[in-house]
């Protein structure tokens, strides 16, 4: 698990490949919006396209900003609340 973006309003984490676990064959990624304390976590085809279009967005050097709004793209997918244990 590794964090690989964190900002003011969004943190993603990203889960490497693991054959042993069906949810992350392909690895996975986390997504957390902290001003609405919602995340998601994408696997599978899901999980390659988005790391196909963040490779494709960091190529174009993005400011903060413009990465939140891309992130900002999946908030409506976010239904699990963030707890903290």
């Amino acid at each position: 698990m590794n964090l690989i973006y964190n900002s003011d309003q969004y943190s993603v984490v990203e889960f490497l490949a693991d054959d042993d676990r069906e949810a992350l064959r392909f690895g996975g990624y986390e997504i957390m919006d902290k001003s609405v304390k919602k995340e998601i976590f994408i696997g599978g085809t899901l999980a390659e396209a988005f790391r196909r279009n963040v490779e494709d967005l960091i190529a174009t050097e993005p400011s903060v900003e413009e990465i939140d709004d891309f992130l900002a793209n999946y908030d409506a997918l976010m239904s699990q609340p963030v707890v903290l244990h």
